[in-house]
């Protein structure tokens, strides 16, 4: 699971599919709000805000 801004999915895309072999599904963090889970503000990659997750 990768948290990352609109400039690093296509790394994270990457690095998922090196890791699991296997196409990610991409959400919108703007969309979606999850019960359990508070999602990371910042990139996994940069200081950016982070706007996909990338699971």
């Amino acid at each position: 699971m990768y948290v990352v801004c609109k400039e690093h999915v296509e790394l994270a895309i990457d690095m998922f599919v090196d890791e699991y072999e296997d196409a990610p599904d991409i959400v919108d963090l703007k969309e979606t709000k999850f019960s359990d889970w508070d999602p990371p503000v910042k990139c996994k990659e940069c200081e950016n805000k982070a706007e996909f997750l990338v699971v």
